[in-house]
């Protein structure tokens, strides 16, 4: 008695699509909820982490999951799954995890308490004209 051979068919992994797609597919997913003041960071040289964070902001803690969900939901179409979702339970600040872009959906207080666009953007804007002037006075003093 001779049985049949089963045959396990394996696909082997796709390349991740380039990040301009993913960060087109992130910013596609959240326009289609609606989100807030969307901004897109490039952390690239800041962080071994990530390339580039996109932070959204939404009305309310349902609104915040349903477009941390939607990212979710937009990113499975491009093959990729996320390597974590975190804060869903309590859904003030969902931050979903695709790799080369990390998408952070905030309520508004608490993105203004934590001001990761200020701590991602530090150094990144030339001195304004009232800073050199300031330094040219305190230099003049001694």
């Amino acid at each position: 008695m001779s049985t049949e051979a089963q045959v396990i068919k394996t696909l082997l992994p796709n390349p991740p699509p380039p990040v301009d797609a993913l960060l087109k597919i992130v910013h596609a997913a959240v326009e289609e909820l609606k989100a807030r003041d969307v901004i897109e960071i490039d952390v690239r040289g800041k962080s071994s982490v990530t390339d580039y964070m996109v932070i959204a902001s939404g009305t309310s803690t349902r609104h915040v999951k349903s477009i941390a969900n939607e990212v979710v939901k937009f990113a499975k179409s491009l093959d990729v799954q996320p390597l974590g979702v975190e804060g869903e339970r309590e859904a003030e600040w969902v931050l979903v995890d695709l790799g080369d872009v990390v998408v952070h959906v905030m309520l508004p207080r608490v993105r203004e308490f934590y001001a990761l666009e200020r701590l991602w953007t530090v150094g990144d804007q030339p001195p304004s004209a009232d800073e050199d002037e300031y330094e040219t006075d305190a230099e003049e003093r001694f």
